[in-house]
């Protein structure tokens, strides 16, 4: 006897010291992530782009170890030349100092002569933001009248730096702050909150320590993007687990005296489901692996790590916490067999849906379908990149002072390598172009710059480089290189590579969306053993994106003001609303299918929306507001995912989840598990007797 109290002990007691010991490596190397990100244009390649191309070939004709900062001056009336010769002054004693090449050019005067613009090199290898600062601060005092601003890759680059910034110290706290929030008024208890919350922060410690590690290793590339994702997913995906255990765990506790044999069953139970959401997730995140763009490709199994490492925690820590604390975690709210408020809540809204579960699914659908009408409205088709950020960013406001005197596409050029018996013809193609500023040949100390038989043309843009207008003169430029005979011509820089990401995300939400819905369909014909069954609940899911892309069509398009979205967002919403919205219908019908097979279909639904009622509305707000965090991080393609994920998220947990399954469930009758049956030898009269009804 002694003996087993003690294992019933040590066991748990293990497991939470093998979580502390994990969590103190893992962790350290947490704080580290930062240091291994990559927000530089690498992160975002396409694979096979010809951009990408011309970025490997192009170190063999001009030195890429540096990209410039734009410093640009500007006064209402025409500069002096002692305004024009401060921005050389300012900024020549970091000229060969650490991050900065060592040769700044010289102050190049406007054609209007009221402005001056200077090109910086710094270096690819140091911090943007640390050298753009040291920038800012010798520029700080201008002659009177003369205003003063840095635009350019480099300084772009910076501004990415400062957005992701936030992501180890706001998001973190901010995230954390209202999954506690939101624990302590589910659960009234000063003590499980907490509990459930270290579960979560241990996951995260895992994820990210090996994220690290994979990152550090060069096996996979870590974003500012993907990881702000990652730190959200953990956070949802360990929470929405643990509130699943955590109430199977409280109901059985009404039942059984032994707080240790309940949370055995509770444990038992629950595993099936939270296994199945883990798996859909993970191989719904799997999915971007199919992709050709670096920063969706490596997200893939940086989210799948993620979810692992929740399934992992709140499988072996959560329960290894509750084991030590037994009741006393719910206190001062101990459950002794009381029903509780939340559940009379949800006995009312099944007998709603039980007296006309057809009006209801019908009333249901109108409505998901009218939101879901306006869905075609919504604008993916690209974005300028000065758009990309929310509030003021530092070069966007350089880049509209160097628009206004300059040529907007000196300073980030568009490069056209081509064969040298072709290279004169190239760039009289290219100068015919509309768009196009200037095209010359890239010369050095003795002629043109060849390289096995290759050169170079060097293109500026007479439009902004990171406008869209200026992706259109890229497709111009290459129709017409493109068509020189024998010039094997290939066209890229900055603007080339916006225009390939762009065109390659358009790709991958063709290519990865089915695939997506083939992967959730299967994970859910081998959980429910029925085929009407899960695709009843992936149309249902699909309808409930629908409804958000609507809605989110509507907002944007008027009170947000966006001028548009990446491609990509529809693409990450889709991948993250149907995997992680899927969950809740998952939750709901292997409880039904539970109940089934003692109780009938339509008793057997009831008495699931009854009882998982209160824990998937909890948990769909949970993951609703963590990924609403993210809207912290000032960038818009964040902000656009984060409204999308967090309105669908709420659409499926209270409308579908609540009321168009269950509906279509009743109406459907024991003929939704086919081919099968929840219980085969069950009377099929059973599962429609009026006594299954719930009691108000």
């Amino acid at each position: 006897m002694a003996s087993q109290r003690f294992v019933r002990i040590a066991l748990p007691a293990a497991i939470v010291v093998l979580w502390v010991v994990i969590g103190g490596f893992t962790g350290s190397l947490s704080g580290k992530l930062s240091t291994v990100t990559i927000n530089d244009a690498s992160a975002f390649l396409p694979q096979s782009a010809e951009s990408t191309r011309v970025a490997e070939q192009l170190p063999e004709f001009t030195d890429t170890d540096y990209f410039p900062a734009i410093v640009v001056a500007e006064k209402s009336t025409p500069m002096s030349p002692a305004d024009r010769a401060f921005v050389a002054d300012a900024v020549a004693p970091l000229a060969g100092t650490a991050g900065f090449g060592k040769q700044f050019s010289p102050p190049i005067p406007s054609a209007d002569g009221e402005a001056v613009q200077l090109f910086v090199p710094v270096s690819t290898d140091a911090k943007p933001k640390d050298q753009l600062a040291k920038l800012t601060a010798v520029l700080a005092n201008p002659p009177p009248g003369v205003s003063v601003a840095i635009t350019g890759p480099a300084a772009q680059a910076a501004d990415l730096s400062n957005a992701f910034a936030g992501i180890d110290g706001i998001l973190l706290l901010v995230a954390g702050a209202v999954v506690l929030l939101i624990l302590i008024v589910v659960y009234r208890s000063p003590i499980l909150p907490f509990v459930v919350l270290l579960s979560a922060i241990f996951a995260l410690a895992l994820a990210s320590g090996v994220v690290y590690g994979l990152a550090k290793a060069g096996t996979l590339e870590l974003s500012g993007q993907s990881q702000g994702i990652l730190f959200i997913l953990v956070f949802g995906a360990a929470t929405d687990y643990a509130l699943l255990l955590v109430a199977r765990y409280r109901e059985l506790l009404a039942e059984e005296p032994d707080a240790r044999s309940a949370l055995w069953t509770a444990w038992r139970a629950t595993l099936p489901p939270i296994a199945a959401s883990a798996a859909t997730v993970i191989l719904g995140v799997l999915c971007l692996l199919l992709s050709d763009l670096n920063s969706n490709r490596s997200l893939g199994p940086i989210a799948a790590l993620g979810i692992a490492a929740s399934f992992l925690a709140s499988i072996t820590f959560l329960p290894a916490m509750l084991a030590l604390i037994g009741r006393a975690a719910f206190w001062p709210r101990v459950p002794h067999g009381e029903t509780g408020s939340g559940h009379r809540i949800w006995q009312r809204v099944a007998v709603f849906v039980s007296h006309s579960p057809r009006k209801v699914w019908a009333g249901t659908l109108v409505v998901l379908a009218l939101g879901a009408a306006f869905a075609p409205a919504f604008r993916a088709d690209g974005v300028s990149t000065d758009d990309f950020f929310l509030g003021e960013a530092a070069s966007v406001s350089g880049s509209q002072m160097h628009a206004r005197h300059f040529d907007a596409g000196s300073g980030t050029p568009t490069w056209v390598l081509v064969n040298q018996d072709s290279s004169t013809a190239v760039a009289e193609k290219v100068r015919a172009v509309d768009g196009v500023a200037a095209a010359e040949i890239l010369t050095g100390d003795l002629g043109p710059v060849t390289h096995e038989g290759r050169q170079a043309v060097q293109v500026t843009l007479s439009d902004d480089p990171n406008s869209l207008t200026a992706q259109d003169t890229i497709v111009d430029i290459r129709d017409a290189v493109h068509a020189v005979p024998n010039a094997d011509a290939l066209v890229g820089g900055g603007t080339a590579v916006d225009l390939d990401t762009r065109i390659s995300a358009r790709h991958d939400r063709n290519l990865i969306i089915p695939i997506v819905l083939l992967v959730v369909l299967a994970v859910l014909i081998v959980l429910l053993r029925s085929l009407l069954a899960p695709l009843m609940l992936l149309a249902t899911t699909v309808l409930s994106f629908g409804t958000a892309l609507g809605v989110a069509a509507l907002l944007f398009n008027g009170p947000f003001g966006f001028p548009g979205a990446d491609p990509v967002v529809p693409l990450f919403a889709f991948v993250f609303l149907v995997a992680l919205g899927i969950d809740y219908n998952i939750f709901l019908m292997t409880r039904a299918r539970e109940e089934a097979q003692r109780h009938g279909t339509r008793e057997g639904m009831l008495r699931a929306l009854t009882s998982t009622g209160g824990v998937i509305s909890a948990a769909g707000l949970v993951l609703a507001a963590t990924f609403s965090a993210l809207a912290v991080i000032p960038l818009m393609f964040l902000a656009q995912v984060a409204f999308l994920v967090a309105f669908g998220v709420l659409v499926d947990t209270l409308i579908v989840r609540s009321l168009l399954v269950p509906a279509l469930t009743l109406d459907i009758g024991p003929r939704i598990w086919w081919p099968g049956r929840p219980d085969p030898g069950l009377p099929s009269a059973t599962a429609e007797t009026p006594a299954t009804r719930p009691r108000a």
